[in-house]
């Protein structure tokens, strides 16, 4: 299709509308659709029918507000919290919709020299085609994607561009790379599905078995009773009994649990806020507090065994200092205390950048002393790069670099006394030391990720001609002097330096050049450069032959910022049993040498492999890099598949991740300790999350700070956002939020692994209290008669999940914890619980199982025979319905009380109000139901008039409480104590621990120095340089100052658009 610019009317046929919509309801829908929403869960259907149900009079032997009440509140709360969820899914579609249109753009004209915008972090370069042609006043021009800005993109030291809208909303190629959004839900979700199901099958096997009781009893027993209780006319044993069996549905129904759910929903929201309102996850310097922006998978964060992580900006700061200089064989930059503060002075350089920071004065004075070897050096920064500068005021320099790596470079030059102040094709001025020096620019041997080095060859003003040349310390060493040898040695030892702080370094060396020799090889050099065939290959010849018996200058170190607590944080993590993997569309060598930095790979690792796949051998192959020799050994990997183990994958090639290979590559990188992938596209992020969700058994998290990452963070169990410099896509696209890397661990090792812990108890408990309460009505049917009588009090069934027993636990749910947060992060170790599902799992739940059927069968036949031919002080007999279901409910209500105190490992002034108010409410209700006065206003609603008087004031009635209280949980008490002696958990000892021991202070903790003999990533940007452009005469075009369009909206003769 052809787009006008400017052309509204011509552009309207298209009838595009890039607005979003996230919400799910508006105020004419909701009811309607939530309550759908809420019915199409199985629960919640089965108690509309169990109401249905109970509306029938020749099966329902319960009220129908019994089950009417508890599921009014339940959908009334459910209701209450999706519309909170949606009203703040609008207020976000409104807050998007309102900004700035995000699009790819065709860039016309920026206010950058050549028309160029500075990109930082862009899509990944897979998204690199393009073809288009522009149209003006008839004349076409084709399009690639050189010309072209991504939505997703992020400019810098740009003050503005023109562009034309080429893809909007969601035909961006950043959005068709996003993936699709899918419904999270967490593994205790799928489980207890799986739970519920296997408890309807258990509840239709236990009315199943009480009806066939039925029926057998009506055969034998019930013609004996039929004068008592005449049975309906029509009404046979066989009908008798199929009505049995839905009436015993009702009776038994709480073995489902009706507020099971709701309840779930409640303990994530309130984690949910403890997550939001944690001051030590709060950012000052952005205002930037964390946030929960899915209530849905709080316990799912105590769970996590993968991390995938980004690197720009998720784990570094993307800004790079000078840092460190070895110059003719001496050391500069000093290793700074904590309290050393003192910067050195460049108030005598007038062109010094006042925000380069340097703590080595022995530098400064070397410079100004003359040495020639460090003038050398820093001429060499100053002259070897492609970077471009502009200078908007007299003396305000600003440099653009195509990587922070250079800038930083020519930036320390500058502040050294050599400035880099302009350039042209043929020419780079720069100021030696106060002094204005015009060089010759002769060529530019440009880098590329082959060569790993770029030289240029200058002259200078009187005649000399030199090439400089910066790399990697691997490359520049094969092209050195033998009478280099004894300097290499010296500049390898403050290399290995470097590499111990995690510094990126490059290796600086010259050689002077014979005019003679200078003059023949431009010649070859402008024939190769115009060759229509083996251009690249001639070249890179020329290149090899001049670049050779250079001399060595020294090596610059620059570091690359970690976001704070980078490192401890992923020690902490390592120590928690979690893998992290990053993924990154750095190069290899950029990548590898952050891991080193932020401990992601580390020392004790010796071997670190790449796996590839060549295209020609179907089997895998894996480079070991030996750094000490230099070499790369290529071994097969069945042969070394044994020496896999433990050791990091930094790269493999995109193609591993098809459907034929994907098995083999998860195969090998999950016998390492890390893996960092290279060079992979925001799908392929999303790939890669998708292969260990599908073969392993293990929840992922994925963590990002920019656009490319939105299709992880979608694809992973959970995904977090960081709000950094990269914009808020990665943050809309999470599930949580905070401003630093750092707040992770406090993110699972704490808030998680509490979460975790919590859900489990709840569930635990939550099960135990329902099915102990309905394996009384099974036992007390076979004396019945098996005719569906229930064995408490009507209000008791109605009251016992809303009222008693709900507060407790959800006291429990919120405020528990088995240790503070200082003993967490003093052991990560207790994390690893929740990795292996030990908390709540099938065998978990069968346990439960086992000791409620324990605890039903205490709470039914003691207080039976307690009662049975038992009468009271003055004669009377005490064996009545009615005040035997007062006492087996008061015994059930004690017994799930006293479990909620052993489950309870911090105590609170909530939990103690909700346990011991829940207790007192109990037993005021009771009185309050069973007075007379209730009994005058509704007798057939409170029939059970006086019998708590009847009742609770005997002293039997109240030792056999205490009887039943102690069968129920001394066998409970007495297994965890044997447990706790002879295996004692993580847990078990932690918390033992810190009942002796004040909780750990926190400290500041510092990364320590490593000793390394491996030579950290050279600081180079990840693509081909700039050489091309700066030795063009594009150079010197002129951007125009009229304005971009004309008034017919087509773009004027003298305003073709320049490439980026």
């Amino acid at each position: 299709d052809n787009v006008c610019a400017v052309d509204v009317k011509a552009n309207n046929r298209f009838n595009y509308n890039n607005a979003i919509r996230t919400s799910k309801y508006n105020i004419f829908t909701f009811l309607p659709l939530n309550l759908f929403e809420q019915f199409r869960r199985l629960a919640n259907a089965y108690f509309l029918f169990l109401l249905i149900l109970q509306m029938i009079p020749q099966v329902s032997s319960l009220s129908w507000f019994t089950t009417a009440v508890p599921l009014a509140i339940v959908l009334s709360i459910t209701a209450a919290k999706d519309a909170s969820d949606d009203i703040n899914r609008h207020k976000c579609d409104k807050q998007v919709n309102n900004r700035e249109v995000e699009a790819d753009l065709l860039l016309l004209s920026s206010s950058e020299p050549l028309n160029l915008v500075y990109v930082e972090t862009p899509p990944n370069n897979c998204l690199d085609k393009f073809k288009g042609t522009l149209t003006v006043n008839g004349q076409a021009y084709s399009l690639d994607n050189d010309r072209v800005l991504l939505r997703g993109c992020t400019l810098r030291n740009t003050e503005w561009c023109f562009g034309l809208v080429l893809f909007g909303g969601p035909d961006t190629k950043l959005m068709q790379n996003c993936g699709k959004t899918v419904f999270k839900r967490t593994s205790i979700d799928h489980l207890m599905n799986i739970l519920v199901l296997a408890i309807f099958g258990f509840l239709a096997t236990m009315c199943a078995i009480l009806s066939i009781c039925n029926a057998i009893w009506e055969a034998n027993e019930g013609s004996a009773f039929t004068m008592f209780l005449p049975r309906e006319p029509g009404v046979s044993g066989s009908l008798s009994s199929f009505l049995t069996f839905w009436s015993y549905v009702i009776v038994l129904n709480t073995v489902v649990p009706i507020s099971l759910y709701v309840s779930v929903e409640i303990i994530r929201l309130g984690n949910s806020f403890f997550i939001d309102w944690d001051r030590k996850m709060y950012y000052p310097k952005n205002n930037t507090p964390a946030q929960a922006r899915t209530t849905t998978l709080n316990e799912e964060l105590g769970q996590i065994k993968y991390i995938f992580s980004d690197k720009t900006g998720t784990l570094t700061q993307n800004i790079m200092t000078f840092n460190k200089c070895s110059i003719n064989g001496k050391a500069y930059g000093k290793q700074l205390g904590p309290n050393e503060k003192i910067k050195v002075d460049f108030s005598w350089n007038q062109l010094a950048d006042s925000k380069f920071i340097f703590h080595d004065h022995s530098l400064v004075e070397t410079v100004r002393e003359g040495n020639p070897e460090a003038h050398a050096f820093f001429r060499l920064l100053a002259l070897c790069h492609t970077v471009m500068p502009e200078e908007k005021k007299e003396g305000e320099l600003i440099y653009q670099a195509q990587s922070p790596d250079e800038g930083a470079l020519v930036t320390a030059a500058r502040n050294f006394g050599f400035v880099f102040r302009s350039r042209t094709p043929e020419s780079i001025t720069v100021i030696e030391m106060g002094r204005k020096v015009v060089y010759e620019l002769v060529a530019v041997l440009d880098f590329n990720n082959i060569r790993k080095r770029m030289s240029v060859i200058v002259r200078s003003p009187k005649g000399k001609t030199t090439l400089y040349c910066k790399g990697a310390d691997t490359i520049i060493y094969e092209r050195l002097h033998p009478s280099c040898s004894n300097l290499m040695k010296v500049t390898t030892d403050h290399l290995n330096m470097y590499a111990g702080d995690g510094l990126r370094t490059l290796v600086l060396a010259f050689k002077n050049l014979e005019e003679n020799y200078m003059e023949e090889w431009r010649k070859r050099h402008n024939e190769a450069s115009t060759a229509m065939e083996g251009r690249e290959e001639r070249l890179e010849e020329l290149y090899e032959e001049i670049e050779k018996d250079m001399t060595l200058l020294g090596a610059t170190a620059v570091e690359d910022k970690l976001q704070d607590g980078v490192p401890q944080t992923i020690e902490q993590l390592a120590k928690a049993d979690i893998k992290i993997w990053v993924l990154t569309g750095d190069k290899q060598e950029t990548a590898e040498n952050i891991g080193y930095s932020c401990n992601i790979l580390r020392e004790e690792m010796n071997e670190v492999f790449i796996v590839a796949l060549f295209f020609g051998n179907a089997s895998w192959v894996i480079h070991e890099n030996t750094v000490n020799e230099g070499l790369v050994i290529v071994v097969r990997w069945m042969q070394k598949r044994k020496k896999l183990k433990n050791t990091p994958v930094t790269a493999f090639k995109a193609f591993a991740l098809e459907e034929d290979l994907e098995l083999e590559l998860l195969r090998t990188v999950c016998m390492c300790q890390t893996v960092i992938c290279c060079r992979v596209t925001p799908l392929q992020k999303a790939q890669v999350v998708q292969l260990v969700k599908k073969y392993k058994q293990a929840v992922t998290l994925a963590i990002g700070d920019g656009a490319n990452d939105v299709s992880m963070i979608k694809a992973a169990h959970i995904g977090v956002g960081i709000s950094g410099q990269e914009g808020m896509q990665a943050v809309l696209s999470s599930d949580f939020s905070f401003a630093q890397f750092r707040y992770l661990e406090r993110l699972l090792l704490v808030h998680g692994r509490w979460s975790y812990l919590r859900m489990c108890k709840f569930l635990r408990y939550f099960f135990y209290k329902n099915f102990t309460f309905t394996f009384v009505h099974f036992w007390y049917a076979f004396f019945c008669g098996f005719s569906a009588q229930t064995v408490y009090d009507e209000w008791f069934i109605t009251l016992y999940n809303t009222v008693y027993t709900s507060l407790p636990v959800l006291a429990l749910s919120l405020f528990d914890q088995d240790v503070n947060d200082r003993w967490s992060f003093q052991h990560p170790q207790l994390y690893a619980p929740g990795q292996q599902n030990l908390y709540f799992s099938k065998k978990a739940f069968v346990n439960l199982t086992v000791l409620s059927c324990y605890s039903s069968l205490v709470l039914f036949f003691v207080p039976w025979a307690a009662i049975h031919d038992t009468v009271r002080d003055d004669g009377k007999d005490i064996a009545d319905y009615q005040s035997f279901a007062l006492f087996a409910q008061t015994c059930l209500l004690i017994v799930v009380s006293i479990q909620m105190c052993l489950d309870t490992y911090h105590w609170t002034a909530v939990n103690n109000l909700f346990i011991w108010g829940s207790l007192a409410a109990y037993f005021a209700v009771t009185f309050t139901m069973y007075s007379n006065g209730i009994f005058v206003i509704l007798p057939s609603a409170f029939p059970f008039v006086g019998t708590e008087r009847n009742t609770l004031n005997l002293p039997n009635v109240w030792l056999t409480i205490v009887l039943t209280s102690l069968l129920c949980i001394l066998p409970v008490v007495a297994y965890r104590f044997i447990s706790m002696q002879i295996r004692p958990t993580i847990n078990d000892k932690v918390r033992h621990r810190a009942r002796k021991e004040l909780p750990p202070t926190p400290s500041l903790r510092r990364p320590v120095r490593r000793v390394s003999t491996r030579r950290s990533g050279y600081a180079f940007s990840h693509s081909k340089g700039y050489g091309d452009l700066v030795t063009s005469q594009r150079f010197l075009m002129m951007r125009p100052k009229q304005s971009l369009f004309d008034s017919n909206g087509t773009a004027e003769n003298n305003q073709t658009p320049s490439p980026i």
